[in-house]
């Protein structure tokens, strides 16, 4: 199977620079991303210039409590994205830009996010809006022990999480928020496995270099092994 799984950090510098090279080395002809045609859009042409729906109509779409958390998920990642100097999805962007500049297809292969929060307003718990709750609490005053909690503080922002500590953040995560790691993470990794299955069976003889959050990467490949492509 021509496919390759590069798994990257949202901020992190090291992700564009791993990108080219990998770019340069595997010579890909068709690259496959962790974007849906909205985010696309955003990155490309900026959040101003595209097509936004209103307030109302996102927390119509999304649901209040998809809304909520895509709004304070967006404001984490730019006050991590102005610490390191990176832009949040820079790497995404830069393989969009590479993807036309060198004639290359690309596949948006992620769930639209608007299924994704509409999935997670029906499906977030209310012992786990408590320990939401609590733990937003808790990391505005106690934020260090929140970051030793989290293993946030075991790694360097500007690299990709080591596989270890993102594993343990990975089952941290779902012991804690079972509905929202089904959600974010189990989910979208089949709905990604299913796309890039269309995706090989249709281009056989090409090569496919798959762009994902580091987050996604082992499960994506655990489930790609248990799928006959051919």
């Amino acid at each position: 199977m021509n496919l390759k799984i590069l798994g990257t950090s949202h901020i992190a510098r090291q992700s564009i620079e791993e990108l080219k090279r990998i770019v340069t080395e595997y010579q890909p002809e068709i690259i496959a991303l962790e974007l849906d045609q909205e985010r696309a859009s955003v990155l490309l042409e900026g959040e101003r210039r595209s097509k936004r729906p209103s307030l109302l109509q996102q927390v119509r779409s999304f649901g209040l409590k998809g809304y909520l958390f895509a709004r304070l998920g967006h404001y984490i990642q730019q006050k991590l994205g102005q610490s390191v100097g990176v832009s949040p999805g820079s790497e995404m962007k830069t393989a969009l830009e590479i993807a036309r500049k060198q004639n290359l297809q690309i596949a948006l292969i992620d769930q639209p996010i608007h299924l994704t929060l509409q999935k997670f307003s029906k499906g977030f718990t209310w012992r786990e809006r408590g320990r939401f709750a609590s733990d937003i609490f808790f990391g505005l005053i106690q934020p260090q022990k929140q970051m030793k909690k989290w293993k946030i503080s075991q790694f360097d922002l500007r690299s990709v999480p080591p596989e270890e500590i993102l594993r343990e953040m990975i089952e941290h995560l779902k012991e804690r928020y079972p509905s929202l790691h089904k959600t974010l993470i189990e989910d979208r990794n089949k709905y990604m496995v299913r796309k890039l299955v269309q995706l090989v069976r249709g281009n056989k003889d090409k090569k496919i270099l798959v762009v994902v959050g580091a987050g996604h990467q082992k499960g994506m490949e655990e489930l790609l092994l248990k799928v006959e492509i051919v």
